[in-house]
């Protein structure tokens, strides 16, 4: 199966052209847990502006010395509910963590997922670096490199072949006499993210996208021509899209121009279009922009952005 049938990938995702989404949660990141009572709601908006998709985390247990506790609740559960509440936005992982879930359990609630929802899910998937989440789990976190390898290669076997016959140490899957339930709709997109402990090689062979962080644009650019040449070479004339996030604090004043805050900006908007242009020149796909340092209420941001900038950013249509 290939990926020119997923709604959401083609909804998101073509060259040259980059198309914009959100991360929750939409509250200040603070020592107290966010409240998540409007997060529907405001999904809600951000389908009904158009943009292209809402992103979850994969955070297992609260770090008490941080404040940094994703959307709280389970990544597929709460993707789930999303899903059931809003109608076409893609919804996408950034990421699940490989190493803390067994790849027989995640290809059950992926597939799940794809049937209920289809064409709706983007896989990201990751190696993982929240040291008490391993802790908790009793995974050893030197390790998940070579563990995030191994779940990966597992997982992508039951996503992909009909009726694999897979030996691990993970476990068996025997072709003759089991398979997995339900089969996906269509191949779902699975981006690597980060660099998962990985190569940019292996990155630009294995996966079907890759997810970053933000850098300047100087150094993405970088980055991204890197990453190009490297598909070019591994996968030739397949697409594979490059995705990042961005932190902003939108200013009122339409016309602030950027101070740094951690991972991006406080800005107008006048200056976040422009450098979303060039995120775009350079090679960026989407761009999810992330709440955590706004000072200014998330809805009155995305309907400013939804209104202003989003209209130059459009919603691929598929």
């Amino acid at each position: 199966m290939s990926l020119e049938k997923h709604g959401a990938f083609n909804r998101l995702y073509q060259k040259g052209k980059m198309t914009l989404g959100f991360l929750p949660p939409f509250e200040p990141m603070t020592n107290e847990l966010p409240r998540m009572e409007n997060t529907v709601e405001l999904a809600r908006k951000l389908e009904k502006y158009g943009f292209s998709a809402i992103w979850l985390r994969d955070v297992t247990i609260q770090n008490l010395a941080a404040n940094d506790h994703g959307q709280v609740f389970d990544l597929w559960i709460y993707l789930t509910y999303l899903a059931a509440h809003t109608k076409h936005i893609a919804l996408g992982t950034a990421s699940v963590v490989l190493p803390l879930r067994h790849p027989v359990r995640v290809a059950k609630e992926v597939t799940s997922i794809d049937r209920l929802f289809p064409n709706r899910l983007i896989m990201g998937v990751a190696s993982g670096d929240r040291e008490k989440d391993f802790q908790a789990i009793g995974v050893p976190r030197g390790n998940r490199g070579d563990l995030f390898i191994e779940h990966y290669q597992f997982l992508e076997r039951l996503l992909k072949e009909e009726n694999p016959t897979i030996h691990s140490p993970l476990g068996v899957v025997d072709g003759d006499d089991m398979k997995l339930i339900p089969r996906p709709v269509t191949s779902i997109p699975t981006m690597v993210t980060g660099f998962s402990q990985q190569t940019l090689e292996w990155i630009a062979e294995n996966g079907d996208g890759w997810i970053q962080y933000p850098r300047s644009i100087e150094d993405q650019a970088i980055l991204i021509k890197d990453y190009r040449a490297l598909t070019d070479i591994k996968k030739p004339g397949e697409f594979k899209p490059f995705t990042q996030t961005l932190y902003i604090d939108l200013s009122e004043n339409p016309d602030e121009t950027p101070t740094n805050i951690p991972l991006g900006f406080r800005l107008g908007r006048n200056h976040l279009l422009e450098l979303l242009y060039k995120f775009q020149a350079i090679g960026v796909n989407h761009l999810a922009f992330v709440p955590y340092f706004a000072t200014r209420p998330v809805e009155e941001m995305i309907q400013e952005i939804g209104e202003e900038i989003l209209p130059h950013f459009p919603t691929h249509t598929f």
